[in-house]
């Protein structure tokens, strides 16, 4: 639970987390940061009052790799909440081969039930621990028949103490027990896009296979192994699963985050005569009510998303907000531009974030025994050369880091073995040498970088 933070945190205390992964875009963690703790104001105040008061949902405009996603993702994680992340233009008008908008609640929905489960596992680790201890023990050392002598259940008792000793030293993992295995989980045909009918009715059929079925086949394996497999049997024994679906419909109408990234690629521009893709204003039409607030059929159940908090964002480079339907934009009242990035932008994002780039290539080469330094005027020279293809090309943001990085290091990566115990300093010749003619010409820049 160490890697949560709190769900009451001031806007301030949001914006000072997120500064540790994302650099700069200000406004954006701003707004994010307040339109989250609009949340927990809301669950202060009367009953009367929290159904009016509804979220005030987020437009993101701004270039592809300049934070939009990484924003709300990284506050999802950490905040613990029901979290997705969906491509508007993946789904299709009803009527269309393909997803429906609904399915995005369905799916989460299952991940909200993930969620949920997690926590409770974390809450009840010492039940699922003695439950697991027992079971494992009893498999060693089974229980006495009814009726036993005192002497004998004493005896049995001081047995039993004895290995649990054992256990918690570990001095029993070497050992072989039998065990049920889990029942072999049965594949849901049609995922999140089924027909919520249908969908239920294929979960009856399953809860009855499932019912028939409820261990699966015996098998032998060591106690270490037998601690995680009957940890997910701890999990099903101890927790009534009717209630962990309550618990996780309250988490996705109270605190579920829908991220709907390309928003642009569905907005049809006014002066565009193309019928190309009648669906785009469909799909604009069938996101109203799930975004204004409506019940979606779920495997957990019925889910309500009038406080479901979503933000949309898109590059806007063919369209323009207002090439939404007029519903759909006044639906999302809160508009953020975020800025392009520049190469101070580029270098800060290179070091500065919480298991930046460079530290990754650092460690990733040190399971190799190679130190990998690099010098300040080397990260200086990546970032201006990652500025520059940039704008000679499609401008892709902080992805471009990521190209970059790899032709610097691809030769050191592939003779790591030869060189182990070595240091290896990256400096500014070295950059300038792979990348200089490579930047130089647009053609190679587009095809290469």
């Amino acid at each position: 639970m160490s890697n949560k933070i709190s769900t009451n945190l001031t806007p301030k205390e949001i914006v000072s987390f997120l500064d540790k992964y994302v650099i700069g875009q200000g406004n954006a963690k701003k707004t994010i940061a307040v339109a989250l703790r609009n949340r927990y104001r809301r669950m202060q105040l009367s009953e009367d009052l929290q159904r009016d008061v509804m979220p005030k949902n987020i437009l993101m405009i701004g270039s592809t790799g300049v934070g939009k996603t990484e924003i709300a993702r990284r506050l999802a994680i950490m905040m613990s909440l029901p979290f997705i992340k969906i491509e508007a233009s993946k789904y299709t008008e009803v009527g269309f081969v393909g997803r429906d908008v609904e399915s995005m609640i369905r799916d989460l929905a299952a991940n909200a039930l993930q969620i949920v489960r997690e926590e409770q596992n974390e809450l009840n680790k010492e039940k699922i621990a003695i439950y697991i201890e027992n079971k494992i023990i009893e498999k060693l050392l089974p229980p006495l028949p009814a009726g036993a002598s005192e002497q004998k259940q004493s005896d049995y008792e001081n047995s039993f103490a004895k290995m649990q000793k054992k256990f918690e030293e570990g001095k029993l993992d070497h050992l072989k027990i039998e065990i049920d295995m889990p029942s072999p989980t049965i594949e849901v045909a049609g995922g999140g896009n089924m027909p919520p009918e249908m969908a239920s009715v294929q979960e009856s059929i399953i809860k009855v296979i499932g019912g028939l079925n409820k261990k699966g086949k015996k098998k032998e394996v060591t106690v270490k192994e037998a601690k995680t497999i009957l940890a997910v049997e701890a999990s099903e024994e101890l927790f009534d699963e009717e209630k962990l679906k309550d618990l996780a419909i309250k988490k996705i109408e109270e605190g579920g985050l829908v991220f709907i990234d390309e928003i642009d690629k569905i907005a049809v521009p006014a002066n565009s005569n193309s019928r190309q893709d009648p669906s785009k204003e469909g799909v604009q039409r069938d996101l109203l009510p799930i975004v204004e607030g409506s019940n979606v059929q779920t495997r957990i159940g019925m889910v309500k998303t009038d406080h479901i908090l979503f933000i949309a964002a898109g590059a806007f480079h063919l369209t323009k907000p207002s090439d939404l339907i007029p519903e759909l934009q006044g639906r999302f009242p809160l508009r953020v531009e975020l800025d392009s990035l520049d190469a101070e932008a580029l270098y800060r994002i290179l070091t500065e974030p919480k298991n930046s780039l460079v530290m990754q290539y650092k460690a990733l080469l040190g399971v190799e025994k190679v130190e990998l330094v690099f010098e300040e005027d080397a990260l200086r020279s990546i970032a201006q050369y990652s500025a520059i293809a940039n704008e000679k090309t499609e401008d892709i943001g902080a992805r471009r880091l990521h190209t970059i990085m790899e032709k610097i290091v691809e030769e050191i990566s592939f003779d790591a073995d030869e060189h182990a115990g070595e240091k290896i300093v990256i400096d500014k010749a070295l950059i300038d040498s792979k990348l200089e003619k490579l930047v130089d010409s647009e053609d190679v820049t587009r095809y290469i970088l």
